[in-house]
């Protein structure tokens, strides 16, 4: 991941909708959720829940499946960690007992990160 991914990646969970949007996505996993429903659960229109879908998904953080009329919605989970990767490849500066409380957090609810190419 570059500055620009991490940027937009970012900028997609900066609004209200849209980062209520990906924490109730992470939460259904593996299913996801219609986009209709996601609207309806969210409480916004559904052309303005188009909106949020396509920016979260430019952002690499969802993905929709086509699931006859209508698209699943799952949270990225290779895309959060390319975008924690981000943050954690520079943080501890030679020093990993930095972040080692940190990755240590993580380590029971995501693959390790090591994993993810970035």
């Amino acid at each position: 991941m570059d500055t620009n991914d991490a940027i937009a990646a970012f900028s997609a969970l900066a609004q209200p909708t849209r980062l209520e949007t990906f924490k109730l996505l992470v939460g259904e996993q593996p299913e996801g959720v219609a986009a209709g429903e996601l609207a309806r659960l969210i409480g916004v229109p559904q052309n303005t829940m188009s909106a949020h879908l396509a920016v979260l998904t430019r952002a690499g953080l969802i993905e929709g499946e086509r699931d006859g009329r209508s698209i699943a919605y799952k949270a990225d989970f290779a895309g959060l960690q390319r975008l924690m990767l981000f943050l954690l490849k520079n943080c501890c500066n030679g020093r990993p007992e930095i972040c080692a409380p940190l990755i240590a957090e993580l380590s029971p609810c995501c693959k390790p990160l090591q994993e993810i190419p970035s």
